[in-house]
């Protein structure tokens, strides 16, 4: 069954607003597991706009699913994930600039610098993921590194104006899965998911975990997070039921 994943980095967007101690993304992470979440995932960024190291270091406390900590390959950054030890690390782009990591990490051009992240992380029984776009080459690179799973981008599914753009971008990710598969690789997907979009991705696409974020923080501010997780995971199971 494909396993929802809740990133809750915009509870923190939402704290760091006024640098104050609320709303907690450490709470938030504990109603979202009673809400249904099969995973926690949450972006350490380089400049801390919003996740900050106490956050990561008490989500590893107390966070009793899969930990999942998107990063990029800083440094400081992989010296914190190895400390830490979630059980899986997703490496992104990361851009001072973006408002949300926009595409997905060019492997190609970073293979060394990659390859370098992944066997660390290995070494030290962590689960590698490298957020992708459905690309052949990309996902070939993403095999030579050696990482076990791949999250493919949603975001351009998730813009597509109208239903034939939809269908091609679905038809897209469907392809990229199969090279990922023929290559020997777990497929997760997400990014720009939402309560109206997510059912298409769910019936046409083999694939593990799905991670969304902004859209159930969202509709938390007002049905209360668990309630909104719950609902997102009910709509996933009603579309594997039905898939």
């Amino acid at each position: 069954m494909t396993k929802l994943g809740v990133n809750i980095d915009h509870v923190a967007t939402l704290r760091q607003a006024r640098r104050t101690f609320e709303p907690d993304p450490v709470m938030a992470a504990s109603l979202a597991v009673l809400g249904g979440a099969d995973i926690i995932t949450v972006h350490l960024r380089e400049d801390r706009r919003h996740i900050q190291d106490r956050d990561v270091r008490l989500l590893r406390e107390t966070v009793c699913t899969k930990l999942n900590l998107e990063m990029s390959t800083a440094p400081e950054i992989v010296d914190i994930a190895l400390k830490t030890k979630p059980e899986q690390v997703t490496l992104v782009p990361e851009k001072r600039q973006e408002i949300t990591t926009e595409g997905g990490l060019d492997v190609v051009s970073q293979k060394k610098t990659i390859m370098d992240a992944v066997r660390k992380f290995q070494d030290a029984g962590i689960l590698v993921s490298l957020f992708i776009d459905a690309e052949r080459d990309q996902i070939e690179a993403a095999r030579d590194v050696g990482t076990q799973y791949i999250e493919l981008h949603t975001g351009n599914y998730a813009n597509a104006k109208d239903d034939i753009s939809k269908g091609n971008m679905i038809e897209k990710l469907q392809e990229g899965i199969k090279s990922a598969h023929k290559a020997g690789l777990r497929v997760n997907a997400g990014h720009g998911l939402t309560y109206q979009n997510v059912g298409l991705i769910v019936q046409s696409l083999d694939i593990e975990e799905l991670h969304i974020g902004h859209s159930i923080v969202s509709r938390a501010v007002f049905t209360g997070i668990q309630n909104a997780v719950s609902e997102m995971k009910e709509l996933i199971i009603k579309h594997l039921i039905t898939k």
